[in-house]
């Protein structure tokens, strides 16, 4: 008998997770999260009217959602770390119940965007089930799974979209709240009876003080970057709030160095591995989210503009869930890429293909099959570099980081994403065409954020060019890279 199997299954002891299950688990409550973001965006434009405010304070239950998210994700990571990982991510999934729930009762503004922050808090799911993933997985099954958790991200909001237009259609409105509800539920217990819980803590003070200025730095430069379209990039409101971020940050970076228990061990996020994948990451969450606002509305335009396709809500939806999909299949040939070349060469390769596809884009932009194609090359690409990402994070951090590591890798995507937001709507409003009585975004403004979501991921592609060079993952790699890790992966060779 083996090493192994001695170790598996010890006297006294439970058997050890399943590891299929916990994978399938995991991934399913990351999709379950990433729909809650795109759960929204077909009433949007309807909130008005629903919930008797006006268009710009409607707008607050995405910013809400938004900032609640862009807080909570390092917190509950650093959380994760210190008190059990998946006791954090059972807290998560509460948030979302609770929010779904509350949201689906409001008729009014302030319960809706109460309900929306309160989904928000959900969104350290992700980074949470990567880390549970290298606490309780074999080495040789890390890669794989880290990479379709990851890409349930994706999945997630491709497939939002057609669901959420699909309900939103038939169904009055608060069903879209009662679903998020309920799958909730179903993923809070399956993780309740399926995950176990990771033996892998830092015990410690948490950094109160740490959260509170890391919250105060990130809310000042989120609000100013999604709102700055509407209060004027030049007005006193944006600019304040982008200098009280520097000057927060800065201070907290200050702060951060010099407490016994940082909130995020700045040291370590300045290894020149997670320092350059994080600056990577905001790169890549540029490029990836540029599809998700260009390709909708080109084809929701209507036909007679010359260059709108004329399609319904829900038409477009499903134009954009082949590339959820396509994410999904091919996570583990991003797995297996890693395990061959190193991680560091999966994500180049997927920010080339994310180019391509922003290319490809670009010159075909006459027909329904042309946005199939183009988004489901850039949905390859994606798959490639959020399998990517998260390996680079663990192959540089100890266990008893990963869970803020991979929070803070997650918030870097999300910030890349926003700013990629307000670039796009500077660049759509500035470059306009006349349609009847109406002013819209001409052809030339799409095909300049398509051209930029290329240009991101080509400076995605140049930045990790600069990661240190790596062994191709295996076990040995493992057990250097995490000592914690090291007894399983001299089993795996015995």
């Amino acid at each position: 008998m083996s090493d192994a199997v001695d170790r598996s299954t010890p006297a006294g002891t439970a058997p050890p997770p399943n590891p299929t299950l916990v994978v399938a688990v995991l991934a399913f409550g990351g999709i379950v999260v990433s729909l809650m973001q795109t759960l929204v965006i077909p009433i949007v434009g309807q909130l008005p009217r629903l919930l008797d405010a006006s268009a710009s304070d409607t707008a607050w239950a995405v910013t809400a959602t938004l900032l609640a998210a862009a807080v909570a994700t390092p917190v509950m990571g650093r959380l994760g770390d210190m008190y059990g990982k998946r006791r954090m991510l059972l807290i998560s999934m509460a948030m979302l119940v609770v929010g779904s729930v509350v949201a689906g009762l409001s008729d009014s503004l302030v319960p809706m965007i109460v309900g929306r922050a309160l989904q928000g808090l959900s969104s350290g799911v992700i980074p949470l089930g990567i880390s549970i993933l290298r606490d309780e997985l074999p080495a040789e099954r890390l890669g794989s799974a880290t990479a379709m958790i990851s890409a349930s991200l994706g999945v997630g909001g491709a497939l939002g979209l057609p669901a959420a237009a699909l309900i939103a259609d038939n169904f009055d409105w608060h069903a879209l709240f009662w679903v998020s509800a309920a799958l909730g539920v179903v993923a809070l217990l399956l993780v309740l009876v399926l995950v176990p819980e990771s033996k892998v803590r830092t015990g410690g003070r948490f950094d109160l003080a740490g959260a509170a200025g890391m919250a105060t730095g990130l809310v000042c430069l989120l609000l100013a970057i999604s709102k700055g379209a509407d209060w004027g990039w030049t007005s006193g409101t944006t600019l304040g709030l982008f200098a009280a971020a520097v000057l927060v940050l800065l201070a907290w970076g200050f702060f951060e160095l010099r407490v016994d228990e940082p909130l995020v061990d700045l040291r370590t996020t300045a290894r020149p591995q997670v320092l350059i994948t994080n600056l990577a990451s905001v790169a890549i969450g540029f490029g990836m989210f540029s599809m998700s606002l260009v390709i909708p509305q080109l084809l929701q335009l209507p036909e007679p503009t010359g260059y709108g396709l004329g399609q319904s809500l829900l038409a477009a939806g499903l134009v954009m869930a082949p590339s959820g999909l396509v994410m999904m299949a091919l996570a583990p040939v991003s797995a297996l890429v890693s395990r061959a070349k190193g991680p560091k060469v999966t994500l180049m390769i997927g920010a080339l293909i994310v180019a391509a596809g922003y290319g490809l884009n670009v010159l075909l932009m006459d027909q329904v099959w042309h946005f199939v194609l183009a988004s489901c090359v850039i949905g390859a690409g994606i798959g490639f570099t959020y399998g990517a990402m998260p390996a680079l994070i663990m192959g540089a951090v100890p266990a008893s980081e990963t869970g803020a590591a991979n929070s803070l890798n997650t918030l870097m995507r999300s910030i890349g994403t926003s700013v990629a937001s307000a670039v796009a709507g500077v660049v759509l409003a500035q470059m306009t065409t006349r349609f009847g009585s109406h002013v819209l975004p001409s052809e030339d403004g799409f095909r300049t954020v398509l051209a930029l979501g290329a240009g991101a991921a080509l400076v995605g592609f140049a930045i990790a060019a600069f990661i240190p060079r790596q062994r191709p993952a295996g076990p040995d790699t493992v057990a250097a890279a995490d000592p914690a890790r090291a007894p399983e992966a001299s089993g795996a060779q015995a």
